[in-house]
């Protein structure tokens, strides 16, 4: 018996990065708060399209292949496209705060509009429309997994992502944010 559970963790260890479990990720839940109020999980930069108190997860699975990344909001503004995207950095009390996309393989140009590198292959693409109710969820399946302490959070932009040249990746404005320590 201890041979057999000393086969599988070897071959987790081999398998997946940095020895990390298979399906295991952080899980993050909260609400969203003002931003400049304090350091909190979840803020909002526009309070009508994400008010305060409204709800929000973030839950990362390591898979495979890859990751699967699943975002879920409730009580934001019903009927509506967002965008929504990993960002490099932590949030924080102004929305450009959270940095650039997350790029599996990093545009050598900044801001990255070029769809070689913006693109749901190489950066992770959340856009959902939220039911009557203001609730709304989305699910991402990458073929990578992060670099460590490269993605820090999720943001929610005004509209959904878009794809053409010269402004591949760019959703609008960024109205709320929330901080997740991805593996």
């Amino acid at each position: 018996m201890s041979f057999l559970v000393s086969a599988v963790a070897a071959a987790l260890a081999v398998t997946t990065p940095l020895g990390a479990i298979p399906g295991h990720g952080p899980n993050v839940r909260g609400q969203f708060e003002a931003a400049g109020t304090g350091n909190h999980r979840a803020v909002t930069f526009d309070k009508k399209a994400v008010p305060e108190k409204s709800r929000v997860a973030v839950v990362e699975r390591t898979v495979k292949d890859g990751t699967r990344i699943v975002l879920r909001v409730r009580g934001i503004q019903a009927g509506r496209t967002y965008g929504a995207h990993v960002h490099q950095k932590p949030c924080g009390n102004a929305p450009d705060d959270s940095g650039a996309h997350y790029q599996n393989v990093k545009d050598p140009k900044s801001p990255s509009v070029d769809p070689k590198y913006a693109n749901p292959q190489n950066e992770v693409w959340l856009d959902f429309t939220t039911d009557k109710r203001g609730n709304g969820r989305s699910t991402a399946t990458v073929k990578w997994r992060f670099r460590a302490g490269e993605a820090r959070s999720v943001v929610i932009h005004e509209h959904a992502t878009e794809t053409a040249p010269g402004k591949a990746g760019t959703a609008g404005a960024r109205l709320a944010c929330v901080n997740v320590p991805f593996t």
